[in-house]
């Protein structure tokens, strides 16, 4: 089997073992998916190369310290280190892209996640699934407002100039429609955790 073929797994064991090319070998098999999560995220090509640079970096010195365990999982891995990575910028700079901390993107968080596995993939798609089915609930004007929020990341401002209300009329509209979507998750026992 020609280098360029070997599993991920076997190229991360020959790169801890000295082997050099493998690393780049990983790196080009991966590095359109990874840089294209971290763009997707920034929206900012010299931020982006950053990003992704220090990706590499953190894996290199995870890879050489011996504290890599990931059982052959080497994508997930360093999609997660990249997406720390965009967190930490986000932090530094004191601009989330999306809020979390804010009551309305807490019941949402779990869909942003990179799930490391596939359980957790498939959970979070059951609980996407489940979410879809009681947005789907809601009063017309609160599902458009929250889809173009949550789904979409619009700005309050674009979405009130797109539906033709007011800010605050925007702003009340995403309140009740996170207040109608607690109740109806409490009501259909939806366990929104992965």
């Amino acid at each position: 089997m020609a280098t360029t073929q070997l599993p991920d797994a076997l190229l991360v064991k020959n790169y801890i073992a000295g082997d050099e090319n493998a690393l780049v070998i990983l790196i080009n098999r991966h590095q359109s998916k990874i840089y294209g999560f971290i763009y997707s995220k920034i929206d900012d090509r010299d931020l982006a190369d950053d990003v992704f640079q220090d990706t590499f970096l953190k894996v290199i010195k995870t890879l050489k310290s011996n504290s890599y365990n990931e059982e052959g999982k080497f994508l997930p891995w360093v999609m997660r280190i990249s997406h720390n990575l965009i967190m930490d910028y986000y932090r530094k700079n004191q601009k989330m892209p999306m809020l979390r901390e804010t009551e309305e993107f807490s019941i949402f968080s779990v869909l942003h996640e990179t799930s490391p596995n596939v359980e957790g993939r498939i959970i979070t798609d059951l609980i996407e699934k489940d979410l879809q089915k009681i947005i789907k609930e809601l009063p017309d004007d609160q599902r458009e407002v929250l889809t173009m929020r949550i789904y979409q990341d619009y700005s309050y401002n674009e979405i009130a100039e797109l539906t033709g209300v007011s800010i605050n009329t925007a702003l009340g509209r995403m309140r009740y429609a996170i207040m109608n979507l607690r109740k109806l998750i409490e009501k259909n026992q939806i366990i929104l955790t992965n």
